[in-house]
């Protein structure tokens, strides 16, 4: 009955691993081609949106090394996610406040283009992750980041038609903020599940 269930959750972990690999090679990717289009057509909703999937193939990675670890070890990567999705709030903020200050106009057709891309590879991640999004803190922390690319997107969807039909920056500005919001908000709420989960082992391991 041991090796039974020793033999089941590895067969589980290494499906995990499996697919928390699949996302981190597709979320590189895109924070690639995101970066080099926020650039070329200075939106800071793409750049942001960039250091946004950056952030998240370094937490897949993280996420990918803590699987087969003990617990303890898949609650601190869920407490780095937390901490690295709020520090990008702040930096996609500081972004935003930048380009409005020197009065930059992004390209509403690149905008809208790379969305496209990008949600539909984030709905892809999200599909991956699905099944294994209530396995544990871990799994939960990755499934948060995807949840939050494809909030953004469909907001930069909505940025990069407003500035095309308006022919001003200030939806893609208005989109960058709301980015870091929704970037922030689930910092924080991953690290409240972090510190959930870290309090409720604590508690079998004292009983």
């Amino acid at each position: 009955m041991v090796r039974r269930n020793e033999e089941s959750s590895n067969t589980r972990d290494a499906a995990q691993r499996r697919t928390l690999l699949q996302v981190l090679l597709l979320n590189a990717g895109l924070a690639a081609g995101l970066l080099i289009a926020g650039l070329s057509a200075d939106s800071s909703a793409l750049i942001a949106n960039a250091l946004d999937n950056t952030s998240d193939a370094f937490v897949y990675g993280i996420s990918y090394y803590a699987v087969s670890r003990p617990q303890r070890w898949k609650t601190i990567a869920a407490l780095v996610s937390g901490v690295l999705l709020l520090i990008l709030a702040v930096s996609v903020a500081i972004d935003v406040i930048r380009r409005f200050t020197t009065g930059t106009e992004p390209l509403g057709p690149v905008m809208i283009a790379m969305a496209f891309i990008a949600t539909a590879i984030n709905a892809l991640c999200i599909k991956l992750l699905a099944r294994d999004r209530r396995g544990d803190v871990n799994l939960r922390a990755a499934w948060t980041f995807s949840i939050n690319d494809f909030v953004s997107n469909l907001g930069i969807l909505i940025a990069g038609a407003l500035v095309f039909l308006v022919g001003q920056s200030w939806p893609d500005l208005v989109i960058g903020f709301a980015i870091a919001a929704v970037a922030a908000y689930g910092g924080i709420e991953i690290l409240r599940d972090a510190i959930r989960s870290r309090s409720s082992n604590s508690s079998r391991n004292h009983n």
